[in-house]
């Protein structure tokens, strides 16, 4: 008879733990002591606790924490998490009040649960209910448990919001919390479903203890009293005499700021500029938030005219392995003294900024209240922080909630104002932008707006002026748009209508052509999707010009082909009058090579498609060009190149770069030097620790060495010679070889302390079997990753798929040698001296890098991109069609893979595991593709179901969630916006 009791053994186990759990909290000391009763505030909460009393919190210190959650939601598992968490944390349950005249922290007794209200909300309602709701005040004396809403659009539509307070939280805290909630939620659900089909069954396994805040803020007060003597006597040296900076207030206060209390700039940067300020920082041994740091000190200098300027940053109480898992509030404010005369460089003014900073990290223990203390009243105002009126910081990608089965979508919820009067932002996404946010009762609106500007186009300018420029000259860039727009309209020798479209802000290129005998052509690339119109450029161009310099047409271009010299190549324009035919050994191999394909000589601008050419002729036709001319060629160059011409002078290209690589002679595996390349059948050594990458020079490849090169470990990269210079870096050592040289293989193998197998042929199997055969024989220490496909599932019956579940015919050959090459590795782990072995599936893997970026071009979701593009009809499977409830993609950021198959070199799983970042809907990857490409998409929904669209799974990826969990910029809408709009600086496509 089933029971909802555990059994005795169970039931003793449990009694167990928790007689070991209230032992240990007797006993234990310092932060991660479990001491109950009242406990004092920290220093942050004290602050916060006085601003409440003042009257200064209203809605300023919610933070609110909003998703959009598209996919099946279990609300009754999210109220399940949420009381959860809040019963694991017990600053999330903790009210304020005062004891004998002092504040102090009591927590209250766990909820038995939260409820969390559903609304029914259309879209455009969203924002006005989440906003009023988040702005429902706290009342720090009866506690700050936080409150959930959750809107429902549609079916399998909502928007989460969770309200926290500030004392109770800050944003380090907020990715734990998510991520908590997250696991809270699968399993809340996965019981849920086990007791519907199973009653009575075992209750999932207790998580351990975290740290709780109240013995943080105990541990702090029990420090030694003069712990923090010195560190205020240099906080007082450095900043006695100071004074905030003078910010110019509104010439006419609002006298009504309810609606917008807050006021922000942003402005767009060009996708280059982070890069940009990365390289600069690198030169000068400084962080991206350095260079940004500096540039707000330098914005600041500008607009106010003040020489000795104090800027605050966030910084952190967080330290130590006692403090993993903590959720509180541990941020510290740190001024930051710097001196901005002399009309330094902005190399000068960026040395002073960094070692201002490194003096603060030594002494960030310091709390700014004792610091404003110390001061005296000079250095307070009326809300005891006005030394501190300017902050800067650098932001990424914001938290969202990731739940399992979900696609999440961050939603801003403006509430309360600005903490400061004016910050700085620099958004370091792949949508980068300037941010300025200010108190409008503090700053004036119109200053504000200058200060926006000068900071945007000095960071824009940042980006291509020398370093030892000085500011007074480098500021005078203001209102600059573009880093190239500066240098190029300053080229007299460019067409004006070149000129004019170059300094067009929704422009990243353009090019004006005037062909023999033939009308003048201009063509543009756009800065993102949805730019103006060929014709509206057109227009923009006669408004400025006289009509014979105006070109008859515009054609927008994803990116203007260059050569090797990095000028316009006219040969590979489309729309040109006919151009002498190519010719020289490349030209003479390409012709050859169509004809032997297709079965006819081409003319020069024939494209590959019309003469009858498809994706495996493709392959076939790079294949067989790479292994005649020993350069580096993909099947998908042949695709977008398409005519022999436009192919020739992409092969003329590869071999201007390889020329002008810088590549040392070849060496064995074991030499030291910045880069070496071997041959793959030479006998050597790796340094100490070498991990072996195969596949390096493909999509998910170049983002293993970013990952690998980030972590410091020593790599042999196997390359074919041909593409040998393309992954040449310092700590890499280059092996020539492919997946058919055996010998080569086993010998890279017996070189390396670890292999990361990356590499496929995708459209032959027995070479990918044979090639795992060979490795695995070799293999006889260190750990073992090979990046397999969930392809290799098969076609399982159900929706969702576990980790590790078996496979299911029919399975493509693709997916069987998958299937083949993971049992002939895990049947090898752990023998004979073996490491522990991991098998990684992934799904499509998208990323900023073309080999990755044409998957969305291809295949499955290429039915929906190439179907949007052109405006065709599609019909997409309707839920429930064909007896499954979804119909989608699962996908992984390239990134998020790399990091995932990294960490099972420390940590093998020994098995198989799922590498997914999350499902999209068919119906919602159209949704974002239109609107990301500008177009309205012709599809309906349909119970026939397309060959290609007949995907319907879910794939769970418990083990590596952790490394998967998204930065910045690897949510879905940046990945795709990063693959469909042009880059300048994105990768050439090589094998």
């Amino acid at each position: 008879m089933a029971t909802d009791r555990p059994a005795a053994p169970a039931l003793q186990e449990e009694l167990l733990r928790r007689a070991r759990e209230r032992a240990a909290a007797r006993t234990a000391t310092g932060p991660g002591s479990t001491d109950r009763g009242p406990a004092p505030l920290s220093r942050a909460q004290h602050r916060m606790w006085l601003m409440d009393r003042l009257g200064h919190d209203g809605a300023s210190y919610s933070v609110p924490f909003a998703t959009r959650l598209r996919g099946p939601l279990d609300v009754d598992a999210l109220a399940s998490a949420l009381t959860g968490l809040v019963r694991r944390h017990e600053i999330l349950r903790t009210r304020y009040v005062q004891r004998n005249g002092e504040p102090c922290q009591e927590v209250l007794p766990a909820p038995e649960s939260i409820a969390v209200p559903v609304v029914p909300a259309d879209p455009a309602e969203a924002a006005r209910l989440l906003a009023a709701e988040a702005r429902r005040p706290f009342d720090l004396a009866t506690g700050t448990v936080p409150r959930a809403l959750v809107l429902r659009h549609g079916p399998q539509d909502h928007t989460a919001l969770l309200t926290f307070h500030h004392i109770s939280i800050d944003g380090p805290s907020l990715e734990m919390v998510a991520d908590e909630l997250a696991a809270l939620y699968e399993t809340a659900a996965r019981s849920r479903e086990a007791s519907a089909t199973a009653p009575g069954s075992h209750p999932a396994q207790p998580r351990p203890r975290p740290p709780q805040y109240a013995d943080f803020a105990r541990h702090e007060h029990r420090a030694a009293p003069g712990r923090l003597d010195e560190g205020l006597r240099h906080w007082h040296a450095l900043l006695d005499g100071a004074a905030p900076p003078r910010l110019p207030g509104p010439a006419h206060p609002p006298t009504d700021l309810t609606a917008r209390p807050t006021g922000s700039h942003t402005t767009p940067l060009a996708p280059e500029v982070p890069a940009a300020l990365r390289e600069l920082g690198r030169r000068h041994q400084a962080t991206p938030f350095t260079v940004a740091l500096t540039a707000a000190f330098a914005t600041l200098h500008r607009g106010t005219g003040q020489d000795d300027l104090v800027i605050g940053i966030a910084g952190t109480h967080r330290r130590g392995t006692a403090m993993r898992g903590l959720v509180g509030l541990c941020v510290n404010t740190l001024p930051l003294r710097v001196d901005a005369s002399g009309d330094p460089s902005f190399g000068t003014l960026l040395k002073r900024v960094r070692a201002a900073l490194l003096d603060a990290q030594q002494h960030t223990d310091v709390p700014f209240d004792l610091i404003v203390d110390r001061l005296g009243a000079a250095a307070r105002g009326a809300d005891g922080t006005s030394l501190v009126r300017v902050t800067a910081d650098v932001l990424g990608a914001p938290t969202t909630l990731r739940l399992p089965g979900t696609d999440a979508e961050y939603v801003e919820v403006g509430v309360g104002e600005a903490k400061f009067d004016l910050s700085f932002g620099l958004v370091d996404t792949d949508r980068p932008a300037a941010l300025v946010q200010y108190r409008r009762a503090a700053l004036d609106e119109e200053a504000a707006t200058g200060l926006g500007a000068t900071y945007a186009a000095l960071l824009t300018a940042l980006a291509t002026a020398p370093d030892d420029l000085p500011l007074s000259q480098l500021t005078e860039a203001e209102g600059v748009q573009l880093p190239s727009t500066a240098v190029e309209l300053g080229d007299s020798d460019a067409h004006p209508a070149e000129r004019i479209l170059r300094s067009h802000p929704h422009l990243s290129d353009a090019a004006v052509v005037s062909p023999p005998g033939g009308p003048l052509l201009a063509y543009a690339v756009l800065r993102e999707i949805g730019g103006p119109s060929p014709a509206e450029l057109r227009a923009h161009l006669r408004d400025r010009l006289a009509a014979d310099l105006v070109p008859a047409a515009v054609t927008l271009l994803d990116v203007l082909p260059r050569a090797a010299d990095g000028t316009v190549d006219p040969v590979r324009l489309p729309g040109l009058p006919s151009l002498p035919a190519p010719e020289g050994p490349h030209a003479d191999a390409v012709r050859e090579g169509f004809a032997a394909l297709l079965g006819r000589t081409p003319a020069p601008d024939d494209d590959f498609f019309a003469l009858g050419g498809h994706s495996l002729a493709a392959v076939q036709l790079a294949e067989r060009l790479r292994r005649a001319l020993t350069l580096p060629l993909t099947g998908l160059d042949i695709m977008q190149a398409r005519t022999p011409r436009a192919v020739s002078a992409l092969l003329d290209g590869r071999a201007a770069e390889r020329a002008a690589a810088s590549l040392r002679p070849a060496t064995r595996p074991g030499q030291t030097g910045r880069t070496s390349r071997t041959a793959a059948g030479q006998p050597g050594r790796a340094r100490t620790g070498t991990v072996l990458v195969t596949g390096a020079t493909g999509g998910v490849g170049s983002f293993l060495l970013r990952e690998l090169a980030a972590q410091g470990r020593p790599v042999l990269a196997l390359a074919r010679p041909e593409s040998a210079h393309l992954v040449a870096a310092d700590g890499v050592d280059v092996v020539e070889g492919d997946l058919t040289d055996l010998d080569g293989l086993r010998t890279a193998v017996r070189s390396a302390d670890a292999v990361i197998h990356a590499a496929s042929t995708f459209t032959r199997p027995e070479v990918d079997v044979a090639a795992m055969d060979a490795m695995v024989d070799a293999w006889s220490r260190g750990p073992f990753v090979f990046v397999s496909s969930v392809d290799a599932y098969g076609h399982p019956g159900g929706g969702r798929v576990v980790e590790e579940s078996p496979s299911h015919e029919p399975l493509s050959p693709y997916g069987r040698a998958k299937l083949d090459c993971e049992a002939r590795l895990l049947r090898a782990a752990g023998t004979a001296g073996r490491g522990g072995a991991s098998a990684v599936r992934s799904p499509l893997v998208w990323g900023p890098h073309d080999r990755l970026r044409d998957q969305l071009r291809w295949g499955a979701t290429g039915v929906l991109y190439q179907a949007i593009r052109e405006g065709r009809p599609l019909a997409v499977p309707r839920p429930g069609a064909g007896g499954h409830a979804w119909y989608g993609a699962a996908w992984v950021h390239g990134a998020a893979l790399a990091r995932a198959v990294v960490s099972c070199l420390d940590t093998p799983v020994h098995g198989v595991a799922n590498a997914i970042s999350g499902h999209v809907a068919w119906q919602d990857l159209a949704a974002e593709l239109s609107q990301l490409l500008g177009l309205k998409g012709n599809l309906e929904e349909s119970d026939d179901i397309h060959p290609d669209l007949d995907h319907h799974w879910h794939y769970d990826s418990d083990r590596l969630a952790r490394a998967l969990r998204p930065l910045p910029g690897e949510d879905l809408a940046s990945v795709l916006a990063s693959m469909i709009t042009p880059s300048l600086d994105r990768q050439p496509t090589r094998t």
